[in-house]
């Protein structure tokens, strides 16, 4: 793995010496001239093919990644891939237990959640908006994973924070239909309006699965200008790709 720690983002947990992942961010390792989007390996969000295509090979060569990232055609859901093919099959979640699979998520502003079993023999990935936190996406990947629930760790990757990220009262009604004490999470602003922490969701409904690990957090897409937004650029944001594997 090239030394990418500087410009792109390494998960802070304990997890198994052969569990590897990496957060890119906008910033572009070989420092090519940054496009209106900056380093963007999303192929839905209008940027120019090539671009995209020399990002997504970038991202091969500067991790060394043993495959081609197993992408998925993400659509706000709670399915659930094993071992991805590279036809990108339509789900919001994948799991492997095989060395040299690549697990890839896209993200711009929705969070990231990367799972790892204990002992390293099993990973998985999740994108969690707000659609598919409130669904159970991350309960599905937790349903799908083999490894008990006391022997798997989380990690949050970076997400748009609850102070940047108003939603309204539909957000907050979804996730306080499943359990009430969500009302934690989101605080008024106006009238049908509130800020919404998708930190503090993803840590509730985990907790509530039996996930007792949890690390990551803390980081705002919307502020952080080496981040993708969505919600701060529109049209002109590209996407995360949060990536995950075993080594062989």
């Amino acid at each position: 793995m090239r030394d990418a720690a500087a410009s792109w983002l390494v998960p802070d947990w304990p997890a198994s010496a052969n569990v590897r992942a990496v957060v890119t961010t906008r910033e572009d390792p070989e420092g090519q001239p940054e496009s209106i989007r900056g380093f963007n390996v999303g192929t839905r969000c209008g940027d120019d093919p090539a671009a995209v295509a020399r990002h997504r090979a970038c991202l091969i060569e500067t991790l060394c990644l043993p495959g081609q990232p197993r992408w998925l055609r993400q659509v706000h859901g709670t399915n659930v891939a094993i071992d991805p093919a590279h036809q990108e099959p339509e789900a919001d979640a994948a799991i492997t237990r095989t060395p040299g699979v690549v697990l890839a998520i896209q993200t711009a502003d929705c969070l990231p959640v990367l799972f790892a079993a204990d002992d390293g023999t099993e990973i998985a990935a999740a994108h969690a908006g707000w659609r598919g936190l409130a669904a159970g996406v991350l309960e599905h990947t937790l349903d799908a994973i083999q490894a008990s629930r006391i022997g798997t760790m989380a990690w949050l990757g970076p997400a748009i924070a609850g102070p940047s990220y108003e939603v309204g009262d539909e957000v907050r009604e979804a996730f306080l239909a499943h359990d009430p004490e969500a009302a934690a999470a989101f605080s008024a602003t106006r009238p049908g309006h509130w800020t919404c922490d998708l930190y503090a969701l993803a840590r509730q409904r985990l907790r509530a699965a039996g996930i007792t690990r949890i690390f990551g957090g803390g980081m705002d897409t919307f502020t952080d200008p080496r981040l993708h937004s969505h919600r701060r650029d529109g049209a002109r944001s590209g996407r995360m790709a949060s990536v995950i594997w075993l080594a062989r």
